[in-house]
């Protein structure tokens, strides 16, 4: 059974020629396959244990500080930008809240917004991406412009409300962004590949990101990314750290049974059956979540997982191009289902 699963695998990877690393697990099998280069110029292979970047992936990374801090006591979701951050904007909204930044429902201005920019590489055409180290750094791109949207209106994608975000994580607790989350997510249950790096200063074992170039050769995305991964995404981690984190979260080893339930929750629509609560996106029937949903792309980066709650199936698949991913994880969720 696992090796015609596996036949099955292996052959959608040669018709979408993906580069990366898959991991499945559910209550029958664990299945896990790596393809393509890591690095292309020394011709070394991704592998079970490498860790790629997962862009926008890691904003549920986020999600479960900020949850963490309220368990804690140091804010609430209710909390308003004004009341927990000395940072000032001047045209936000004052009753913009915690809340409204989780859900994508702030309407604060977004420094990537999607509507308005086809391709990450423009934003750093103005500002040197190895500028960008701290999440303070982001501050200039955004904190000087003026509402989008109406507070509470609805889900618009915002990267900079995660900003925000991590920037609250950094003043509530003293420590900076990538630190936190290394001590009390990463270390915490045994992401032990996995953090925010520099992408020049790698450690081992990190796959380069790939963009195709118009004439079909490859170049790498160090000129299309900002130096080191922030709040609204970018960490390194391996498939396999991030089938430890679906297993940590959903039995509770981060969050309370009460706050996962809160994190885990449908908030803000979407499209039809697609919600968005306060840790990624979920498809939903008229009774309950059938899955949840990760996402992040990136140029030369791209990441998919899925987490079946009620048969407790979970697929990870990260990719060093720029695309891939979600044909991936659509033909594995197709072959296991």
């Amino acid at each position: 059974m696992r090796k015609n699963l596996m036949n099955s695998i292996d052959k959608i990877q040669v018709d979408i020629g993906f580069s990366g690393t898959f991991y499945a697990k559910s209550k029958e099998n664990i299945l896990t396959g790596s393809y393509g280069f890591a690095n292309r110029s020394e011709k070394i292979k991704n592998q079970t244990n490498t860790r790629y970047a997962i862009a926008s992936g890691c904003k549920i990374f986020t999600s479960v500080a900020i949850c963490q801090l309220v368990e804690d006591g140091n804010i609430t979701f209710n909390t308003k930008v004004k009341e927990c951050l000395d940072i000032n904007f001047p045209y936000f909204d004052e009753e913009v809240t915690i809340h409204h930044l989780l859900t994508h429902t702030s309407g604060i201005p977004d420094y990537f917004d999607e509507d308005e920019m086809g391709d990450y590489e423009e934003l750093w055409v103005s500002t040197p991406m190895y500028h960008i180290r701290k999440l303070k750094d982001f501050l200039p791109l955004f904190q000087n412009m003026k509402m989008k949207a109406d507070v509470g209106g609805s889900f618009h994608y915002n990267n900079s409300a995660y900003i925000v975000l991590g920037l609250i994580v950094e003043q509530v607790s003293d420590l900076e962004f990538g630190d936190y989350i290394e001590k009390y997510i990463f270390q915490k249950i045994g992401m032990t590949e996995s953090g925010y790096f520099e992408m020049d200063e790698l450690p081992e074992g990190v796959a380069l990101g790939y963009i195709e170039k118009p004439d079909g050769s490859w170049k790498t995305n160090i000129y299309s990314l900002p130096v080191k991964s922030a709040s609204d995404g970018g960490a390194y981690v391996t498939a396999n750290d991030m089938i430890v984190f679906w297993d940590a979260l959903t039995t509770h080893q981060l969050l309370t049974k009460e706050m996962t339930r809160t994190l885990l929750t449908p908030r803000t629509e979407v499209v039809e059956d697609i919600y968005y609560g306060y840790g990624g996106y979920m498809e939903t029937n008229q009774n309950s979540v059938v899955k949840y949903i990760l996402m992040g792309y990136d140029p030369g980066v791209n990441f998919r997982a899925v987490h079946y709650p009620e048969t407790q199936l979970t697929i990870v698949v990260c990719s060093n191009e720029s695309d891939g991913a979600y044909e991936m994880i659509k033909g594995i969720e197709k072959v296991i289902l």
